[in-house]
């Protein structure tokens, strides 16, 4: 059986199949690492995926985003339990463009767009009540068109390494790595690994 050359042709197939059998086929694992080297891992949204890599977004000021943008060497882990398939990738972060940013922002529904002017994003919170009472100022603030708030934007990971795994029997699993050589170097290296 021949290993497709790119992976992410590869991704988009297998991303197809999840759609359709997963119940949140958008959802990965996002790690980090802050500056006293401790990692940390979350769940977020997978919003784009292209050639150039995989879009999150987030609150800049956010923990995720200070790291990210601290420390750019990120890795990602997708779980589709029905398929018995994961895809991990590891790559490095740089911010979407602000075009991009907008016109992602402006498809979010209204209520998603006032949250996030209102929340203070892994700040400390002294109650439900003051969240609440920043979400009715927003609202009142932007009765009609809310703009993208500067501290929130898109990032990309662009991968150099991403992992396929496959479930098989006796956890004889299929483990195929693609590593790129160099940023420079537009193809992939593909690799068998024991499971």
């Amino acid at each position: 059986m021949s290993i497709e050359p790119q992976p992410l042709v590869r991704f988009a197939a297998w991303f197809a199949e999840a759609k359709a059998s997963e119940p949140e086929p958008t959802a990965m694992s996002l790690a980090t690492v802050g500056a006293d080297g401790q990692p940390s891992v979350r769940i977020v949204l997978l919003k784009d995926v292209d050639a150039r890599g995989f879009v999150l977004y987030t609150n800049l000021e956010s923990r995720k985003g200070r790291e990210a943008l601290a420390h750019p060497q990120v890795a990602l882990c997708f779980h589709w339990k029905s398929l018995e398939r994961q895809v991990r990738v590891e790559g490095r972060v740089e911010r979407v463009g602000d075009a991009e940013a907008d016109a992602y922002f402006a498809s979010r529904p209204r209520l998603s767009q006032i949250g996030a002017w209102a929340s203070e994003q892994s700040r400390p919170l002294d109650s439900r009540e003051a969240l609440e009472a920043r979400v009715k100022a927003f609202e009142a603030r932007f009765p009609e068109t809310v703009p993208r708030p500067p501290h929130w934007s898109g990032l990309r990971v662009v991968p150099h390494r991403i992992e396929f795994w496959s479930a098989r029997p006796g956890r004889l699993h299929e483990r195929h790595v693609y590593r790129r050589p160099d940023a420079q170097t537009p193809g992939w290296d593909v690799q068998t690994l024991y499971p």
